[in-house]
Parts: C-alpha cells; structure tokens; sequence
C-alpha cells in the first residue's frame, strides 16, 4: 500500500482552497445583490446543507476510502453504471466550469490591483484569468502531495487577510459612524423565500469546493477518518467567514448598493473609502485565495475524469496516469482547457449557476445513496448523525434549490441529463451487440 503522504491539516486546506475563493472573494456581492440582508439566511440555509453533505461524504468516504471520484463514485457503487455515468459527467463539468467563475475572479481583482481603468478591466481580466488557469495546471502536474502543501500556504494567508478585512471594515464603518439599520433593508425585489433561494444558488456554488477532499481519501494520513474531519472542519470554518464577511459588507454599505460582480471586497473599500494600504492587501489576498480555489479545483476534477474512465465509462486515454507525482496529466489538461472555454459563456452568476446544476444533481443522487448503503446495513468507521431526518431535509432543500435554478440554466441541465441518458444507452448497446432488458416487476 502506498504510503499516505498527505497531513489532514493540508487535506483541510484544500477543501478550504476549493470554498473560499469562490464565495467570499467572487460570490458574496452577487449573493448580497439578489437578496438584500437576506443573504445572511441564505448563507445560513446553504451552510447548514453543506454541512450535512460534508458528514454523509465523510461517512461515504469511510466506507470506501479507494474510491477517487467523490460524489460520483459513491453514487456509481450505490446504483451502477447509468446514474453513474450521468452523475460523473456533470459533476466532471459542474468542477470544470467551477475553474472559469474562480479564475475570473482572480483576473478581476489583478486588474483592480494593478490599476486597469474599468473601460480594459473586463478585457484584461479575462486574459490573466487564462493565464491563471495555465500556470495553476502546470502546478498540478507536479503532484498532489506539492499542489495540498502550496494550497496549505495559501490559505494561510488568505484566512489571515480575511480576518484584516473583516477587522479593519469593522473599524473603519464604526469609527466614521456611518453604521444604520437601514443598510439592512430589504426591497420588494429581494424580499422573501424567492430572493433567498436565487441567492442559494449563487451560494451553494461558493460553499461546495468540499467534496474536493473525497478525491484523495487513501493518501491523506489517518485514513478515511480524518478525511472525515478535514471535510467537516473545512465547511464549519468557511462558514463562520461567509457569515462575518457578509455581515461587515452590509454593515459598512446598504445592500441595496450591490450588483453582480467579481470583486465585491474591493467595492466595499472604494465605498468607504479605505486606505490604499488595506486595498493593496486585500487584493492581493483575493488573488491569493482565487489562485487557491483554482489550484484545488483542478486537483478534484482531474482526479474524478480519471477514476470515471477507469471504471470504463469513458476512453482509456482519461485514465492516463504518472505514478510517480500521483497527477492525471491528461485529466488535468481537459479540465483546464474547459475552465478556459467556459469564460466566454456569460457573467459570473451564470457561470456559478450553470456548474451548479451538476453539483446540485450529485449531491441529491449522494444523499439517496447513502440512504441505500444504510438500507443495506453497510457502514464505515464514520457516520453521519441524525439519521434519517437530516437526509431527508436535506433532499428536501436540495430539490428546492434545483427548481429555484434560473430557467435557462434549468432547460439546459434537462437538456445535459437527456443527453447523457441517450449516449449512455447508445453507447451500451453498440458495445453489447444488443438491447439490455430489465423486468422491473416480477
């Protein structure tokens, strides 16, 4: 058995790669735009969905601690190849596009530190956005042990800026006396179940970078069971910083004064008027903590193209990989050529809402297979707790938050799942020769 290089500490970095970066640096401006003050209830709603997603991956990850392909894997083992087969390719490109919102947000606030005027901002940040991309994928391929530990750094510093933002806007909103309950107001067009739930989507997107620690359950050290912990520390940490950091954000400027941006943090100080030094510093923790992001996600989605094609459910060639660096190089290059493609597809709350799609059918399909491990009286050396009523309200919101999706998003997840529901069975029964038939009912 390989030798299990990967400290939990480093595991938790990585799923703390994957989330903040994408939520607190990109998303929560967006979040604040679509529901007002209320996007501290949708943080909270998401953050209590992501936590139990983390304690079912956790209890997944212990009962089968080999397995490198996250939600997919588990779902594939619970109900076979067709769900499977649909699951791992939107999943694949929920992760893939995932890389497009969060290096977008890298290029836009390198353009904002380094002084773009807002006519060029776009243009430029779309091309250090490909240039982010392309170094991070060189990153990558230098092995997963190296790609956790520069994560490790990097979130260092990032929790350590976040902290000087949360700090410092605090301070400076109190000091200038500037702080009213009217920032907390709520328009029509924000209020109610609806505006919490479209900003939910936007959201989940931030908190789901996870599911990235499942990918590499066999190398962390302590096994299946610090897997567990790092999954579950990684969201109850991202989720006290959303919390704090939306809460300073509305403090210091009225939600009504936010749109759909990839650099709400550097709004924030223009808005009130912060000092060059904490711009500076925060922006360049932005780009630290999207760079971060980026980093991890193309680890995950690497490692889950490549267990799909090793379970035979796509070519060979996916499977291609260097034992020596522990990396999927053909993996690694797929996905980021997909992170660079999806930049062209729109602003960045589509782009989040669109890979949402896929992480959100994963997730529901996760649920129900542990549902049908526990059923069957399997069990790891971790369990999730609260069962079955957690599950359930989970399943519950899920749906809600897929219904809730835009309806171009949602036409086009349909469209995806009918797809690969033709391919698949296309692509069956060329190989057998001919039609599987199952009685369903005896």
């Amino acid at each position: 058995m390989p030798k299990r290089g990967i400290s939990p500490i480093a595991a938790t970095a990585v799923g703390l790669g994957a989330i903040i970066g994408a939520g607190i640096f990109v998303l929560s401006g967006t979040a604040i735009a679509i529901a007002g003050a209320d996007s501290l209830v949708a943080f909270a709603i998401v953050g209590f969905v992501a936590l139990s997603l983390a304690l079912q991956l956790g209890e997944l990850g212990s009962m089968m601690p080999k397995e490198t392909g996250a939600s997919y894997s588990f779902v594939y083992q619970a109900f076979g190849s067709e769900l499977g087969f649909i699951t791992g390719i939107l999943l694949y490109f929920s992760f893939s596009t995932a890389i497009s919102a969060v290096a977008l947000g890298f290029g836009s606030y390198a353009a904002a530190l380094f002084g773009i005027s807002a006519h060029y901002a776009s243009a430029y940040a779309l091309y250090i956005a490909i240039a982010a991309i392309t170094a991070l994928a060189l990153v990558n391929l230098q092995g997963i042990k190296k790609a956790a530990n520069i994560d490790l750094g990097l979130v260092l510093v990032k929790l350590g800026i976040l902290s000087i933002f949360i700090a410092s806007v605090a301070m400076i909103t109190i000091g200038a006396g500037h702080i009213s309950a009217s920032n907390f107001s709520v328009s029509a067009k924000q209020s109610g179940l609806g505006g919490i739930f479209a900003a939910s989507i936007a959201i989940f997107f931030a908190y789901s970078g996870f599911s990235s620690i499942s990918t590499f359950t066999s190398k962390i050290k302590g096994g299946a069971s610090s897997a567990a912990k790092a999954i579950f520390f990684s969201v109850l940490i991202s989720i006290i910083f959303y919390v704090l950091i939306v809460l300073v954000m509305i403090i210091a400027v009225p939600a009504s004064s936010y749109g759909v941006t990839a650099d709400p943090l550097s709004f924030v100080l223009n808005q009130i008027h912060a000092p060059a030094s904490l711009k500076v510093i925060v922006e360049i923790g932005a780009l630290v903590a999207t760079a971060s992001a980026t980093l991890a996600l193309i680890l995950t989605s690497s490692r889950l193209i490549r267990q799909i094609s090793k379970d035979g459910l796509l070519p060979k060639k996916f499977a291609n990989y260097n034992r020596v660096r522990d990396t999927a190089p053909f993996g690694i290059f797929a996905s980021s050529i997909i992170g660079v493609v999806m930049l062209f597809s729109g602003n960045i709350y589509m782009i989040a809402a669109i890979s949402n799609f896929g992480l959100l059918f994963s997730y529901l399909l996760t649920t129900l297979a542990l549902i049908h491990f526990r059923r069957r009286g399997q069990s790891g050396s971790f369990r999730s707790p609260f069962y079955p009523y957690l599950h359930i309200s989970t399943i519950v919101l899920l749906l809600a938050f897929i219904f809730g999706m835009p309806k171009a998003v949602l036409e086009i997840g349909i469209i995806a799942i009918l797809i690969l529901i033709v391919s698949y069975y296309t692509l069956n029964e060329f190989k057998s020769g001919k039609a599987a038939k199952t009685r369903l009912f005896r």
